[in-house]
């Protein structure tokens, strides 16, 4: 006995005595504390729960697993691979549905519940339609679309174009896309019944001033500083071609140009005569000349008007200075 008391001295173990009751009591009594304690911090650290949206499912899975079990967020699972408090989670989902975003009461309130949506999906939003390329086929699908899915959801909203386009060729004058992509856009406008505002910003060339001048009657609008084109359609590269085809496609080209010249002459409201003979040479037209010649209604100044109404016409300045006009046709 004294061998084994000097054993567990040298060795700071405490030696367990099974013929003394009364160590037997003080280690119940001590197990019991043990677990009184466990549960007293079990009770106290309570999961603090803030404010939060009902329908944001990642919070509201939190707050019911704080209610149902505090446990498992008062120890998680150290050295995972999951990050803090998705390993509750089955199928992780850590955003609402994309359908608005909802507003909270918590530290989040302003986050979105989905990526920012595109710009074009903005201004169709706001029943904006925005042409700023050639009218190359894709254009054309686009815009056709975007017309048809805007009285689909209102028929009687007006509609707004805004046209930055050198319509069927680029800026040095090569042909890109064929004049019926500019007649395709135009019968959709005439197709619908919504009101069609056009409004001119940057520059309206060839077809792009059909459609621009194809608006509603008084809704056809122009920035200060854009400009307006009509030209004679082009003949797209035939280097290639034999000479019949190059016939055909003269003959073709020339049909376009006709038709064109109806259209305009219609919009604006001059003769088929007039439009033919500015459009022999391309004729440029800025916000007021552009106005003039009936291809816009108003020009958006913006508090200006009165000011630019009471201006004297370019002829008059001429006429002023002494300058003779002569005619180049």
């Amino acid at each position: 006995m004294i061998g084994e008391t000097m054993m567990a001295a040298y060795l700071r173990v405490p030696m367990l005595t099974f013929s003394q009751p009364s160590t037997a009591t003080t280690t119940r009594c001590r197990n019991q504390r043990t677990r009184c304690s466990i549960n007293a911090a079990t009770n106290s650290a309570k999961i603090p729960m803030p404010p939060h949206n009902p329908k944001d499912p990642f919070l509201s899975k939190l707050a019911s697993v704080a209610a149902s079990s505090p446990e498992t967020l008062l120890n998680p699972p150290r050295n995972s691979d999951t990050p803090p408090f998705l390993d509750i989670f089955d199928s992780p989902k850590l955003m609402a549905t994309p359908a608005q975003v909802e507003r909270s009461v918590s530290y989040n309130e302003h986050r979105p519940t989905r990526p920012p949506p595109d710009l074009p999906s903005l201004l169709l939003n706001g029943r904006i339609i925005y042409i700023g390329m050639p009218l190359v086929p894709a254009v054309t699908e686009l815009v056709i679309a975007e017309l048809m899915y805007l009285q689909y959801m209102d028929p009687k909203e007006p509609i707004y174009m805004y046209i930055n386009s050198t319509g069927t060729t680029r800026d040095d004058g090569e042909t890109v896309g064929m004049e019926t992509e500019g007649f395709a856009i135009y019968d959709a406008m005439r197709q619908l019944k919504n009101e069609i505002h056009t409004v001119g910003v940057g520059a309206a060339i060839g077809q792009a001033c059909l459609l621009l001048s194809a608006g509603t009657p008084g809704k056809r609008f122009m920035m200060p500083h854009a400009k307006a084109m009509i030209q004679q359609p082009r003949i797209p590269s035939s280097g290639l071609m034999p000479a019949s085809d190059v016939l055909i496609r003269a003959k073709e080209v020339i049909t376009n140009r006709d038709n064109l010249i109806k259209l305009l002459a219609k919009h604006t409201g001059n003769s088929e005569e007039t439009v033919a003979k500015v459009m022999r040479r391309p004729y440029y037209m800025d916000a007021i000349k552009a106005k003039e010649f009936g291809v816009i209604d108003r020009v958006l100044w913006r508090g200006q008007e009165k000011i630019m109404a009471d201006v004297a016409p370019p002829e008059e300045w001429d006429k002023g200075a002494g300058i003779k006009v002569v005619d180049e046709f």
